[in-house]
């Protein structure tokens, strides 16, 4: 039986809109021993209220503000220092988990001996509706199959610290889960893709990723400068990018 504490790493800023269904996803998990560690970059709606309400009732959820708005990859960082538990697992705050995701993904991961892995997600709308898309994961991912095409979601990952360490989130204000992975596959050689839909992505229209010109810029900075990619592999890779976008494929 799995009974290591799961550590739920969620970044948040001005999703007061979400954050209460994306709680009450964790709180529905049929595996309880976990922790919530939120850090807020510095919301000027009303997240923080009703995260401390939902706190007064539930001692699993833990919260912190920055002293400045700082980008979601500090505030990751953060919530990864203040972390406990053996496994960590990562849930933006306006995504959702299936009630059994926890259950399902650690028994993926300690019946195969697994360290790093994530699952398949839906896509739903800002209304919670499924926009009736699945997005399937890669068997195994390495670095160079990341650095393609990323089929890894965010709020699907959950990886052994016990067996890898902590990591800092490279600082760029978007692709940075992009960036955290690649820097984890230069210790493990593969995340392993699970095939069910535990997960479900939420895709908004205000969000950095709407904006496709900012996010071939991160790409940019991810590849270029994070990476330390030649000029030419840097723009395979965004255009590879560019023409996924195009013509639908991801």
């Amino acid at each position: 039986m799995i009974e290591g504490l799961v550590s739920v790493i969620m970044p948040t800023y001005n999703c007061g809109r979400f954050i209460t269904e994306t709680i009450a996803s964790i709180q529905m998990q049929t595996y309880t021993n976990w922790e919530i560690e939120i850090v807020d970059d510095c919301s000027k709606d009303d997240t923080r209220e009703i995260v401390e309400a939902m706190m007064a009732k539930d001692s699993r959820i833990h919260y912190y503000c920055l002293e400045t708005n700082s980008g979601a990859a500090v505030a990751r960082t953060e919530a990864m220092k203040r972390a406990r538990g053996e496994y960590m697992a990562f849930c933006d705050s306006d995504d959702l988990w299936m009630p059994d995701k926890l259950e399902k993904q650690l028994k993926f991961m300690t019946d195969n001996g697994y360290v790093f892995s994530c699952t398949a997600y839906e896509q739903i709308d800002e209304e919670s509706k499924s926009l009736n898309r699945v997005i399937k994961t890669v068997q195994k991912t390495d670095y160079n199959r990341l650095l393609l095409d990323c089929p890894v979601g965010n709020s699907s990952v959950m990886y052994n610290v016990d067996a890898m360490g902590k990591f800092e989130v490279p600082n760029i204000r978007k692709r940075n889960d992009d960036a955290l992975w690649l820097q984890m596959l230069k210790k493990e050689k593969y995340i392993w893709g699970m095939p069910d839909v535990l997960m479900r992505y939420r895709i908004r229209s205000n969000s950095i990723s709407s904006n496709k010109l900012k996010v071939i810029k991160y790409h940019w900075i991810l590849y270029r400068d994070i990476e330390h990619l030649s000029v030419f592999r840097s723009l395979f890779h965004i255009g590879f990018w560019c023409f996924l976008k195009v013509f639908g494929i991801k």
